[in-house]
């Protein structure tokens, strides 16, 4: 899987992983507070935060595997520093990465339009619900409450996932911190492509 990338790629998805992982690992203690006032619900806006690595790595390096590695390194790291979860994070990390790769992989990774990045959301919040429904048990909460829980972890990582990981990624693109990266290359095609139309 790794044998196209160039190192900085590696080096590049092995920060975003590490420092999302601490993002990720604030956000639970955020949840928590708020679930204290809400109850259980209240994590599901917020799913978002917990797919972004693998949206972001995706957009701006734009090979196969970029979403589901960070999304699962981010998890191990998590684990390391203080997750209370235990191991069994790595497991819903990895299975919110596939939720995410699946939509690149459906475009033939040739697709990082908004609307793939709000489906690799969707996609990770689909499948991380899915395994939630089996190993979390809500198979026994009320059935008006799960398909409350379900649109809420939906639209949260279609917006805060998708559409916040694409404006994260594009401020670092505007930076200038991504020169050299396939975001980059392809920003230069498009406006090559413009130049050349209205020419």
């Amino acid at each position: 899987m790794l044998k196209s990338w160039k190192l900085k790629e590696v080096v590049l998805l092995s920060v975003f992983a590490v420092v999302f992982a601490v993002v990720y690992l604030l956000f639970v203690h955020v949840g928590n507070i708020w679930a204290g006032v809400i109850g259980p619900i209240a994590y599901e806006w917020m799913f978002g935060i917990w797919f972004i690595v693998s949206i972001i790595s995706a957009y701006i390096i734009r090979k196969p595997g970029a979403a589901l590695l960070s999304e699962t390194m981010a998890a191990i790291i998590e684990v390391m520093i203080g997750n209370a979860v235990g191991p069994r994070l790595i497991l819903s990390g990895i299975v919110q990465g596939l939720g995410a790769e699946a939509a690149f992989a459906a475009t033939g990774y040739k697709r990082y339009d908004w609307w793939v990045l709000c489906l690799a959301g969707i996609g990770s919040a689909v499948f991380s619900f899915a395994y939630g429904f089996f190993v979390s048990g809500y198979a026994a909460l009320d059935p008006s409450l799960l398909a409350w829980m379900f649109t809420l972890r939906v639209i949260s990582g279609a917006v805060i996932a998708g559409l916040g990981g694409k404006y994260l990624s594009d401020g670092l693109l505007a930076s200038g911190a991504l020169r050299g990266y396939a975001i980059s290359q392809e920003s230069i095609k498009l406006r090559q492509v413009k130049g050349e139309i209205l020419e």
